[in-house]
């Protein structure tokens, strides 16, 4: 059993961030606990929200946990609503790491979706996230957040291999070790796309004899539902957290998206997200 450290946002109404994560990873078989970045009312697609930042809890909480001794196997950061949050977590990695050298960084550096920033999001996250990438062992930014994330325009028409590859080593080149792009498009096919350390990682294991680069396809579902690149990224970490290789852990969290969303094909209302815990069956 690993102990892994959720830095997210809770949403109140929907199975997105921490509220998706944290069945997953539970039933995965690890320990999880939580540091929330903000509590939000709702989903910012449905026009209408609220959100509370929670940075004091924050600038509380980080000094009394390093005090009492605790450690994690792995941090997993999400959504960054502040400077200082980034500089809060991010200088909380580094301790992390320099207390416990086996501590396993995963960074999801949510921003945008479908070539666009999402609601009540600048700039400014874009600069947060950058920050948060660089103290990655891996990290895993959907295309749109990946060409945000290196100042590359986004191309609906899609990348060439050799171009996908490019834009793997400009996020690489922000700090991150490994890199895993969601949501691309190479060669006129939708696919996830990777690039490995080019040393070894301790929290998880690496095909250091094969290629740098990895490519899988798959095939698109036509829905839009909230909250899957969090299950993505849950699914991602647990298995990679269990001693899969990186390769084949993306491929088993595509496949368990897949098949959740196939599962709630008829539900209405997607920004509500999949209801995770009646579906831990198909992890």
């Amino acid at each position: 059993m690993k102990q892994i450290l959720l830095i997210n946002d809770v949403v109140g109404h929907s199975h997105v961030g921490m509220v998706a994560m944290l069945p997953i990873l539970t039933y995965q078989g690890h320990s999880v606990f939580n540091l929330p970045t903000a509590l939000v009312s709702n989903t910012l697609d449905y026009g209408h929200f609220n959100v509370m930042e929670t940075t004091d809890y924050m600038r509380g909480t980080l000094p009394v946990w390093q005090r009492l001794g605790f450690r994690f196997d792995a941090v997993c950061t999400g959504l960054m609503f502040s400077e200082e949050q980034a500089r809060l977590v991010a200088d909380y990695c580094r301790s992390q790491k320099d207390t416990t050298p086996q501590t396993t960084v995963f960074v999801d550096p949510i921003m945008g979706d479908g070539g666009r920033l999402y609601n009540g999001m600048g700039e400014r996250q874009v600069e947060l996230m950058r920050e948060m990438v660089g103290v990655a062992d891996l990290t895993f930014p959907n295309y749109t957040e990946a060409c945000y994330l290196t100042g590359r325009g986004f191309r609906k028409d899609g990348l060439s291999w050799d171009e996908a590859c490019r834009l793997l080593d400009g996020v690489a080149a922000l700090g991150a070790r490994a890199v895993v792009i969601t949501s691309a498009c190479v060669d006129g096919h939708s696919c996830v796309i990777g690039r490995r350390s080019d040393e070894p990682l301790a929290g998880f294991p690496q095909r250091m004899d094969e290629g740098r680069y990895f490519r899988l396809d798959y095939e698109e579902i036509p829905l839009a539902f909230h909250g899957t690149g969090d299950i993505f990224s849950a699914v991602l970490i647990g298995r990679l957290m269990n001693g899969g290789a990186l390769k084949e852990s993306t491929l088993a969290a595509m496949t368990v998206v897949s098949r959740l969303i196939d599962r709630n094909r008829d539900q209405r209302d997607l920004c509500l997200g999949i209801p995770i815990e009646k579906c831990l069956d198909l992890l």
